[in-house]
């Protein structure tokens, strides 16, 4: 597929890192809530493997915060996550699907709680703060509803600890998994999260001024540049996001489907007596029934796939059985690896399909997630 420059307007925001970023041999852009989003650096490939062997610092601005605080903050973020907030403990994270009325998929953003009257949904790429300020206002809430100037920057990968407490501090390791603790920068107080889209381990810091951000890339850059830690520019990896089985908004799902179709049981406070969020009772109807189709992982036989315009679709015993979402060539598992929304029957272990590809259809075969 030819590659297009973006034309820059008001309406594709830069990051308060963009300068650094494309000082530092990025080749490829997408975008991400309104924002420039880098997507690979010298390969995907080599992306990949430097990775998972060193340490990069990520430009994930993109990762927009929407802030709710007030009265009604707690019983407005309760009412939008399926995901059970009524004990939510300041200093953690949750992973929260958001639903519709109909158990549609809003959005999956980790959720903040800063305060018992202060949250802030880290979304992925959709409007949330509309949807948030529509329920508000329609509910009659007493709660104010904003975007923050917050700009999250990642530090990933295995060496992604050491790194960090060499610029904030031993106290960086003491941060569990979905926790976050306060630290300073100049003296400017910021979030440091133990999260990121990779399963290499590593940080969010949820910089909170725009014209901080350079300095911050700068010090962490400084640390890293050296031949222990190697570090590198990077970001969301497609090759080691489906390896690990880790779903994108917008490619693996969207409102047309439910966390139940997505595998995320685990999430969501079905089960939980006194939980009331938005699209609960069409989720529970739908578990009833059964579903009629899921997520699952695929090998694809072939050549390599090169990243393309997804979906591809699919068949099995001569019907339609769904579509690929995401897939990509892994070097590591030297196969062609993807994600398929498809019919509930394709998705036993070890079913043969067929997938629409470019290149023609080829032999496909599923199996679980994730690969790695």
């Amino acid at each position: 597929m030819a590659g297009f420059p973006i034309f820059a307007s008001r309406r594709i925001r830069k990051t308060p890192y963009t300068q650094r970023v494309e000082a530092s041999g990025l080749t490829a852009y997408t975008t991400y809530n309104h924002m420039l989003l880098p997507a690979a650096f010298t390969s995907l490939a080599e992306d990949c493997a430097h990775l998972k062997q060193h340490v990069q610092i990520w430009d994930v601005a993109a990762e927009r915060q929407v802030e709710l605080r007030g009265k009604d903050a707690h019983k407005l973020a309760c009412l939008m996550s399926a995901r059970d907030l009524r004990n939510a403990e300041p200093g953690r994270g949750y992973y929260a699907p958001l639903c519709d009325a109909n158990g549609g998929m809003i959005n999956d953003p980790i959720a903040l709680c800063l305060a018992p009257d202060r949250f802030w949904f880290s979304i992925a790429d959709s409007d949330v703060e509309l949807w948030a300020l529509g329920l508000a206002q329609g509910m009659g809430l007493d709660v104010e509803i904003h975007e923050p100037d917050v700009s999250p920057l990642a530090v990933q990968g295995p060496k992604a600890e050491d790194l960090m407490a060499r610029v904030f501090g031993e106290e960086v390791r003491s941060i569990r998994m979905f926790r976050f603790k306060t630290f300073e920068f100049q003296g400017v107080e910021m979030i440091i999260q133990r999260s990121g889209w990779s399963k290499q381990g590593g940080f969010e810091i949820y910089m909170p001024k725009f014209a901080l951000g350079l300095a911050l890339w700068d010090r962490i850059w400084e640390e890293g540049n050296t031949p222990e830690f190697q570090i590198r520019a990077g970001g969301p990896n497609l090759i080691e996001r489906i390896e690990g089985g880790l779903l994108s908004y917008g490619n693996d799902m969207n409102r047309t489907n439910t966390p139940l179709e997505c595998r995320l049981d685990r999430f969501l406070a079905l089960d939980v007596e006194g939980s009331a969020f938005l699209g609960k009772e069409a989720l529970l109807r739908q578990r009833d029934r059964g579903l009629s189709q899921a997520l699952s992982g695929l090998k694809i036989a072939g050549e390599p796939i090169a990243p393309l315009a997804f979906p591809f679709k699919t068949r099995a015993n001569g019907q339609d059985a769904g579509i690929v979402t995401s897939a990509v060539h892994s070097p590591a598992m030297a196969a062609n690896i993807g994600i398929g929304m498809l019919a509930i029957e394709a998705c036993e272990n070890g079913t043969e399909i067929k997938v629409e590809t470019p290149q023609g259809w080829r032999q496909a075969v599923t199996c679980p997630l994730p690969f790695v």
